[in-house]
């Protein structure tokens, strides 16, 4: 027979407390509130007030089911509140001490066969079961913040954990409308154990000044699609709190990428938390607010050298896609552009390429007819790299290897005029030795664009050691003119996107390696639980292994790091021949076409 789970307890009415407890009482249960705070207790009824009237003004509910849901909260500050209850959820925080302590009490209330689930993210479910009463009605029950909106439930059974209560909890977050994923115990479990090995390097990268907290955000925000820079998403974890989730992690798995990197440890004793406490790694109107304000560090729109030079013309080298949608973005801009190939055919190929995609711009109502037109004039298709002679601006969107790139910069060196800017799209070769291969090394940059270029808004514009201050402008200033958001960063492998993106996707292989998460909950918990567009195999597939290999083995070598090495079952798949989507068969199998 199922557990009936009504009434349910909540311990700790903070953020995620109000949050469960809204999801509850919304979904039809009787729900306790206990926090020893009562001003606490009065937040978390104002809040549900508030949410329930937003939710009656939008006609989403009437005026009488919010009634009737607010009758169904009821707040005390005493444990024993929590004696009828048939599941209690601690949100207590995250301190091993504090939620034993909680638990330990509740043992001595609650029935026998009451479920006691922890909100931990960090601590061992198994260790706190197997210091109650009962072991086996213990389990772990992660919600993601905000409660109400995040789909993602992660159900942690411990090896104590009885099946009956895993089934009726799973069952619960299946009414409340989530979707559980059940998983084992250990620190971070699948989302935040992927998600916050991603936060540190973050933080490690901003520390190490490599890209400024801006950049940083918008490159994540705009790179791939996420809903929060990471910098920002840990003012609004707290610091303290992705601290603590780090140590947890780092002590079970000795991970370097798991360690807290040191800037954590520095705010968080300098009582500079997020945006609880006003500040963070961003500074905030007030304590709580969610609106950062600018401080010392933020940049002046004038700071910065020299203007960059005049551009009106861009010769783009390539064929493939990504010079396509290059030299659609540039002309689009207004931009004369010279696509030049390895022979007129392929040129007038990547041309067509590009009036099929104006083509579908004006289907869609986006552009005129006239404008398609306009655009497609100011191509201008050549089969040899002489046509390059008088642009202002060359940029190289040529296959990703080292040794073609370095000998089409040699002969880019030859061919263009004096002053004109050559730039590199590559994703992971060092732009340096694209530059050494020329007799002008100061006017060489990396200009790294995203596929789909018509579509994707970020340019990473990468500086050498050797690029001019002028030669920089420039490409900052053409990337802001064909409406791009340029983010500076350093030559090293990966730049800021890749640099953060692949050791994320190389942890999620891993897991499944260890056989701790399948690939479809890994999936959903990244896409319901992180905010991701897409979960880590789902984009792996897309990207194409190979590509993924090659740029895992690049930040391999550049930063010596064990903890970044490519995960032995995609170099398997890639020896295979499983490429991923374009080979029909990567993680998951796809129909061929």
């Amino acid at each position: 027979m199922d557990i009936p789970l009504s009434p349910v307890a909540v311990v700790g009415l903070g953020t995620m407390g109000t949050g469960i407890a809204e999801v509850l009482a919304r979904a039809g249960r009787e729900v306790i509130g206990i926090d020893i705070s009562e001003a606490a207790a009065r937040r978390a009824a104002a809040a549900l007030e508030a949410s329930t009237a937003r939710a009656v003004e939008r006609g989403r509910i009437g005026a009488a089911e919010r009634r009737t849901v607010l009758a169904r909260f009821r707040t005390f500050s005493d444990l024993r509140a929590a004696a009828d209850a048939t599941l209690v959820i601690e949100v207590v925080p995250e301190s091993y001490e504090t939620k034993l302590r909680v638990l330990r009490e509740l043992d001595g209330i609650v029935a026998p066969s009451t479920i006691l689930a922890t909100g931990t993210n960090a601590l061992s479910v198994t260790r706190l079961a197997a210091d109650t009463a009962r072991p086996e009605r213990v389990l772990g029950l992660h919600f993601f913040n905000p409660a109400p909106a995040m789909k993602l439930v992660e159900v942690v059974s411990s090896v104590l954990t009885a099946d009956r209560a895993v089934a009726a909890v799973t069952a619960l977050a299946r009414e409340l409308g989530k979707e559980p994923v059940a998983v084992g115990d250990r620190p971070g479990f699948v989302a935040d154990g992927l998600l916050f090995g991603y936060l540190n390097q973050a933080a490690a990268m901003y520390e190490a000044g490599y890209a400024s907290r801006e950049d940083i955000d918008a490159a994540m925000r705009l790179g791939c699609g996420l809903p929060m820079g990471p910098l920002a998403l840990l003012d609004l974890i707290g610091i303290d709190t992705a601290r603590t989730v780090l140590e947890a992690m780092y002590a079970a798995s000795q991970d370097r990428l798991h360690a807290p990197a040191p800037v954590l440890r520095q705010l968080g004793d300098a009582g500079l938390t997020g945006r609880k406490s006003g500040r963070g790694f961003y500074t905030y109107e007030a304590p709580g607010s969610p609106v950062a304000v600018p401080d010392a560090l933020t940049p002046s729109p004038l700071a910065g050298s020299a203007p960059g030079r005049p551009v009106g013309s861009v010769g783009v080298v390539g064929s493939g896609t990504m010079a396509a949608g290059i030299a659609e973005v540039f002309a689009v801009a207004g931009y004369e552009v010279v696509l030049a190939a390895r022979s007129p055919e392929k040129a007038a190929a990547a041309r067509d390429r590009i009036a099929k995609s104006l083509g579908r711009s004006v289907t869609k109502g986006r552009i005129s007819a006239a404008a398609r037109d306009a655009t497609l004039a100011r191509i201008v298709p050549a089969g040899s790299l002489d046509a390059l002679a008088e642009v202002d601006l060359a940029v190289e969107a040529v296959a990703e290897d080292l040794e073609v790139k370095r000998s089409l910069f040699a002969t880019l060196d030859k061919v263009c005029r004096p002053g004109a800017v050559l730039a590199t799209t590559t994703s992971s070769l060092p732009v340096v030795a694209c530059a050494r291969a020329t007799t002008r090394p100061a006017d060489v940059v990396g200009m790294h664009f995203f596929n789909p270029a018509p579509a994707m808004k970020l340019v990473e514009v990468v500086r050498t050691v050797l690029t001019s201050d002028e030669a920089h402008a420039t490409v900052r200033e053409v990337a802001a003119t064909v409406r791009k958001h340029p983010v500076e960063c350093g030559d090293r492998a990966g730049f800021i996107v890749n640099a953060l993106l692949f050791p994320y996707l190389n942890n999620a292989i891993k897991m499944v390696e260890q056989h701790y998460a399948t690939l479809d909950d890994i999936d959903a918990a990244m896409r319901l639980g992180g905010g991701y567009p897409m979960g880590p195999f789902e984009l792996l597939d897309v990207v194409g292994l190979d590509v993924s290999l090659a740029i895992e083995r690049a930040l391999h070598r550049e930063f010596r790091d064990p903890g970044l090495a490519p995960a032995p079952l995609l170099e398997r798949l890639v020896a295979a021949g499983c490429l991923g989507r374009k080979s029909g068969r990567g993680f998951r199998a796809y129909a061929r076409r």
